[in-house]
């Protein structure tokens, strides 16, 4: 147990000089943010093209509304012609 106590206490002091070596003015997103925005704007892309492709397969026809249908064949006579 007091060797992985002893190992953290190295790991951390290695790190604690490792952070007072960074630039506080430079600090860039690095090939990790790089990465990130990539597969971002790539998964963009990929919804973009299959949202267009369903957009493509809707047809925008109404179907004929039932209500409207009864209530033109009360107006109509036997023979489908509208009645005065």
């Amino acid at each position: 147990m007091p060797d992985m106590s002893a190992s953290a206490s190295l790991a951390m002091t290695h790190l604690a000089t490792l952070a007072k070596e960074v630039d506080e003015d430079k600090v860039t997103p690095g090939v990790l943010g790089f990465i990130v925005f990539a597969v971002m704007a790539l998964a963009v892309w990929a919804l973009m093209k299959s949202m267009n492709r369903h957009m493509g397969r809707v047809e925008f026809t109404e179907a004929p509304d039932p209500e409207a249908d009864a209530a033109d064949g009360a107006t109509t006579g036997a023979d489908g012609r509208k009645q005065g």
